[in-house]
């Protein structure tokens, strides 16, 4: 199991924004792709912030009473993103997870380019699958 790797169980096309985004423009974007976060990334699609539906939740709540433009994804996203590589282990990043309570991780190269995401339901597959592998194989 340690050697199952996060490449094998990522979301290679997750909804990702862009710092210049409206916010509604971001709402929009989670509620067709029923994600519940994503990476936004520059124009060469390097990694440079985290943005959750929590995030623009609570921006369209305070701003509710407003029928304008509210902010853009730049003033809202989160920058200390965690992220983790694609050949990083499936194990390390459950325990990590555990720890740091992060719902959803960018995947990126060595050079911070963004190649998916992995949710912590990716991970629970990943261990489920392979716990069902070694009951048949044991039974």
């Amino acid at each position: 199991m340690e050697s199952v790797q996060v490449k094998e169980y990522m979301n290679q096309y997750p909804v990702t924004f862009t710092p210049e985004m409206s916010v509604e423009e971001a709402s929009l974007r989670f509620l067709k792709t029923k994600q519940i976060g994503g990476p936004v990334i520059d124009r060469n699609y390097r990694l440079v912030g985290f943005l959750s539906e929590s995030d623009v939740l609570e921006k369209m709540l305070k701003s509710i009473y407003h029928n304008a433009h509210i902010a853009n994804v730049g003033d809202i996203m989160r920058t200390d993103v965690l992220a983790v590589k694609t050949y990083d282990s499936i194990v390390e990043l459950g325990q990590g997870m555990v720890a740091n309570k992060p719902k959803v991780y960018p995947v990126v190269d060595d050079d911070g380019n963004l190649k998916g995401t992995i949710s912590r339901n990716d991970v629970l597959r990943a261990i489920d699958l392979h716990m069902r592998e070694s009951f048949k194989v044991g039974a």
